[in-house]
This record gives structure tokens, C-alpha cells and sequence, in this order.
């Protein structure tokens, strides 16, 4: 992949681009076979290639420069922006939008926020695609209200720029320093989801809901997930940390009944609703904390599937799983060296399957899945 800014100097998100990409992954797997090298893995499978640019779904954008000419991108230490609306990431299509955009903030009169100077009121632009309608979800970060009003007198003429525009809302960000958004989230569109759907799953996307950003890669993953659910034949499984319930959802069927926990309202909400579109009857979405549902309960699945955080289950869930020891677990997770710590702690469990999903290209970052099957002494 090419990228001007990145041999300029300029731009370094993509830390491994000059890094050959079959070299990449090469190096990814040595990183994880490294990593879980204290148990044996009855089973390794290929890792998962993704493509190597048009891959993100979603931008997240510093703006800065001035009201007339608003820069989208990032900004380097010593305050020099750089623009990314061409970013090699983002489809083709993005860019266009980026360019209405730099319209629409001089028409709303949005002046982008200057850290140093604590001025200014447009901080990020956050924009989101589906690959599945082609429709778009925008997301403004203000530090107040005082926009807002001018803000959507334009929405008419913005959505007529940009009929796919579907979600539109405003998070309010009032703190003096470069946080990415806020606890008050403004919907300013009828429609408040973004449809996306990998495989046969429909799976609705919230403004300030977590998603994958390489969809492509996702889908994978989850179909990975569910094949390997398919082949244990459970009956019923825990999806814990389920975020809209992408895994789950793949997981479940007329045989299987599901339990999801995450801890985000909105995200249960989608997934309720993804459910209820599916005619799945067997479902049970719940926002409450993933380690507290587990530990709490007395009775155990015949499998606990878990996509934590980059932090890992944590000590409280492995000592529970080891306590009551369900046969099987699926472990989804994005920081393998947490992973690595985790699975020590959860020494009566054998490795059976393990697979690196290369969701994120260029970056020494990866998604790994493995099943782990409980095998008692």
C-alpha cells in the first residue's frame, strides 16, 4: 500500500506499512505461537489475510485548521495537522464525503477546537459505513451546545449533499484535552442505527457503540466462531462482553440457548433487536458487567464465549471458569499478551484450536480466537 503521508514522515498510524505484508503476518504468528508456547495447541490454523488497504469502515478524524479551512486527520505533538481524508484505509468513498464536510463546517460556522488555546467547538468527526446498504453514520464532537443550533439548520442541505447519510448525532465533549467523546450523545436523524451485516447476521451499529472496523476480517472471525460452536453441539452458551451480539448471534440457534451480557445499554438494545429480526426465541440479552453475571451465578453453560477488553478477563472471571469449570470456552480476544496471562490462569484448560484473524493490517496488532476444552487432571 502507498501512502505519501506515512514516507513523508508525516503520518505513522500504520506503523509496519514498509514491513512486506506476508512478512507482517509471518511476524504476528511468531508473536502469538511465542506467546502460547507455555501450553501445547492441538490445532493451529492459518491466519486469516485481510485485504491490505480500503479495509477500515469507520474514520476518526482530528479537526483542526480554521472555520474556512478545516483540516480532518491527526495532530502531531508540536501542533502540525495532517490530512487523511485520502487515507488509504478508508474506501474510496469517503473522500468525497470528507469534502462536503469541509462545507458544512464553514456553513454551521463550526470552529475546529484548538487544544492549547482551549478555543473553537468542532473536535472529531467520527464517520462510520456500512458495507452492507452503503449507507453512513456521522458522529460530531462538540465541547457544548452553543453550535448546535446552526448545526442542524444545515442537516437539509447536508443530507441532500449526501443522501446516504443515515445517522446523524452530536456527542458533547466539554473537557479541555483530547478525549475522543463524551458521556452526552444528541441523536439529530429519525433512524438512530446503522445496519450492517456479516454472514447471515444483521447487526445494528449505535452511535457510541463498539464495532469492528475491517468488516471484512470480522465476518471471518465470527464464522470461524460458529463453526467451531457448531461442531461441540452445546446446548447452551454464555457470550460474555457481547458487545451487539456478534458472536453470540452466530453462535445461537433453535437449539442453542444464548445468554449475552455486555455492559453498555445501547449495545444490548442492538442486540435485542438483531435477535428479534432473526426469530431467534432462545435469547437472552442482558445489560449488566460480564464478571459480575459469571460470578454471581451458580449454574454453568456447556460453553462461555468471552471477547473481553484489551485488559483481558481479568483474575476474578478465571479463578470463576476454573472453580466451576465449564467443558468448553471460546476466547475471542484483541491483546494477546493478556490472553497469554489469562489462559496461565486457567491451567486445567487444554488448548484445542487457535487462530490469528489479521484485522488490523500494518500494525503489530491482531485478533486471536482459541478454544479451550477443560481437561481435569
Amino acid at each position: 500500500m502507498h501512502c505519501d503521508l506515512f514516507n513523508a514522515g508525516r503520518c505513522r498510524s500504520c506503523q509496519w506499512l514498509d514491513i512486506p505484508y506476508e512478512q507482517q503476518l509471518l511476524d504476528k504468528q511468531r508473536h502469538l505461537s511465542g506467546l502460547l508456547a507455555f501450553s501445547p495447541v492441538d490445532q493451529w490454523l492459518e491466519p486469516v489475510h485481510s485485504a491490505r488497504q480500503s479495509f477500515r469502515n469507520k474514520a476518526k478524524m482530528v479537526v483542526s485548521g480554521s472555520v474556512e479551512r478545516p483540516i480532518f486527520g491527526i495532530v502531531s505533538p508540536d501542533g502540525t495537522p495532517a490530512d487523511l481524508s485520502n487515507c488509504p484505509l478508508y474506501p474510496a468513498s469517503f473522500a468525497a464525503v470528507f469534502a462536503i464536510l469541509r462545507q458544512l463546517v464553514a456553513r454551521a460556522g463550526l470552529v475546529p477546537y484548538n487544544v492549547a488555546r482551549k478555543r473553537g467547538e468542532l473536535k472529531f468527526l467520527l464517520l462510520t459505513g456500512s458495507e452492507y446498504t452503503g449507507a453512513l453514520m456521522l458522529r460530531f464532537v462538540l465541547r457544548s451546545e452553543s453550535k448546535l443550533a446552526s448545526l442542524k439548520a444545515q442537516l437539509p442541505w447536508l443530507q441532500q449533499q449526501l443522501p446516504l447519510l443515515s445517522v446523524i448525532s452530536v456527542n458533547l465533549q466539554p473537557i479541555h484535552m483530547a478525549i475522543l467523546e463524551g458521556e452526552t450523545e444528541i441523536i439529530l436523524t429519525k433512524q438512530q442505527t446503522l445496519l450492517e451485516r456479516l454472514n447471515h447476521v444483521p447487526l445494528h451499529i449505535r452511535p457510541r457503540g463498539f464495532f469492528q472496523t475491517n468488516p471484512a476480517v470480522a465476518a471471518r472471525l465470527y464464522a470461524a466462531a460458529a463453526s467451531w460452536v457448531a461442531e461441540l453441539k452445546v446446548r447452551h452458551l454464555w457470550d460474555l462482553f457481547c458487545g451487539v451480539g456478534g458472536f453470540g448471534l452466530h453462535c445461537a440457534g433453535p437449539d442453542v440457548r444464548l445468554t449475552g451480557i455486555e455492559i453498555s445499554p445501547e449495545a444490548i438494545a442492538s442486540a435485542r433487536l438483531s435477535a428479534d429480526e432473526m426469530g431467534l426465541e432462545q435469547i437472552d440479552f442482558q445489560a449488566l458487567d460480564s464478571t459480575g453475571f459469571a460470578v454471581s451465578n451458580a449454574s454453568v453453560p456447556d460453553l462461555v464465549l468471552v471477547n473481553p477488553p484489551r485488559r483481558g478477563i481479568g483474575d476474578s472471571l478465571c479463578d470463576y471458569l476454573s472453580r466451576m469449570s465449564p467443558r468448553w470456552i471460546l476466547y475471542s480476544s484483541c491483546q494477546a499478551t493478556t490472553l497469554a496471562r489469562d489462559l496461565q490462569a486457567l491451567a486445567a484448560y487444554r488448548i484445542r484450536k487457535a487462530q490469528l484473524f489479521d484485522l488490523f493490517p500494518h500494525t503489530a496488532h491482531y485478533e486471536t480466537l482459541v478454544l479451550l476444552e477443560h481437561t481435569p487432571d
